[in-house]
């Protein structure tokens, strides 16, 4: 009976995680189309937003198209009835499920110009994501799972980690934060390298070229964006050079050992 009803709960879970993910995929199509405050997310972060200066150039977000691949695969991954009981994936459903209902959610808020909300509801995508990565590598897994698992929550949690020090420096500008008077290309310049430190961390520590990678496309894509900024684009470069060269690094040490 016990059986029964955790296999009923899990069914449950692996029906919520593929209805949430084409559910935030939709949402936020329609959402280009028609925005709350008349103007899309791109928009907003070309017009109001435009002065922000950690904002990566406009093609860098063209990486949402491989983020929802990656969860679509995730979803039919864990959907199969092979791994309904997966003591990794039963973790990870409700934070992915989670993610996708805050990220809907921030949708909506940040095209109603709703800027310090969509920060809390964007820690909230954070946090989530954190969660599903977090338990889904406790232990060593199949290949199968490393890349229809692991590897779409770690480009997913590599993106919003960039989108959450975006909106919290967006927040900060339409509330007309002067930086106690240092100047932003500082103040940026100063985020770009904690954002590296974090993900030399993580990519030591897990190997994840993934989660590394999609920073380093971040990196370049403000490079791109302020060009006319020296200072910025060869703080930006060279980070991106020194975590690819430790990606790198990482990779040919984990096969080495493996």
């Amino acid at each position: 009976m016990q059986g029964s009803q955790q296999g009923s709960s899990q069914k449950m879970w692996q029906s919520a995680v593929v209805v949430s993910i084409l559910t935030a995929i939709a949402v936020n199509a329609i959402s280009n189309f028609f925005p709350i405050g008349g103007q899309n997310i791109g928009q907003i972060s070309n017009t109001i937003l435009a002065p922000v200066l950690v904002t990566p150039a406009n093609y860098a977000f063209a990486i949402w198209g491989l983020i929802y691949i990656g969860l679509i695969a995730f979803g039919i991954y864990q959907a199969s009835p092979a791994q309904r009981n997966n003591p990794r994936l039963e973790k990870v459903r409700a934070p992915i499920v989670a993610a996708c209902v805050f990220q809907m959610i921030w949708v909506f808020a940040f095209t109603a110009k709703q800027f310090w909300l969509s920060v809390v509801l964007m820690f909230g995508i954070l946090l989530s994501l954190i969660a599903a990565y977090a338990w889904s590598r406790f232990d060593r897994v199949a290949r199968d799972e490393k890349i229809f698992s692991q590897i779409p929550i770690s480009i997913y949690l590599g993106w919003i980690s960039v989108a959450s020090i975006v909106n919290v420096a967006s927040a900060l500008y339409i509330s007309e934060w002067n930086g106690w008077g240092i100047d932003p290309v500082v103040w940026t310049g100063i985020m770009l390298a904690i954002a590296a430190a974090i993900t030399a961390t993580i990519t030591f520590q897990f190997h994840d070229a993934a989660f590394g990678f999609v920073i380093v496309w971040a990196l370049i894509a403000i490079a791109v964006r302020h060009i006319g900024q020296p200072a910025l684009s060869i703080v930006a470069v060279g980070l991106a050079i020194a975590l690819t060269l430790l990606i790198l690094f990482t990779q040919y040490k984990s096969r080495k050992m493996s």
